[in-house]
């Protein structure tokens, strides 16, 4: 079962990230990272392990490197 501390708010997410919120709350609209919302206050809400699977997609390494 899904608990309300197995989420952050925008602030300490954009912080995990390293981004800033206006970048994390683009990418949230964009489907880039999941969002939910609290159903209380309308407050966006991110899933402590969806920001670790971004941050695990982003150190995967590219195999389109540019010859230099």
């Amino acid at each position: 079962m899904t608990k309300l501390t197995d989420y952050v708010k925008t602030a300490e997410a954009a912080e995990i990230l390293g981004v800033s919120q206006n970048t994390l709350r683009k990418w949230a609209e964009a489907g880039k990272i999941p969002m939910r919302r609290n159903p209380a206050n309308g407050y966006r809400l991110f899933k402590r392990s969806d920001l670790e699977q971004f941050l695990k997609k982003l150190d995967q390494p590219t195999s389109n490197k540019r010859p230099k």
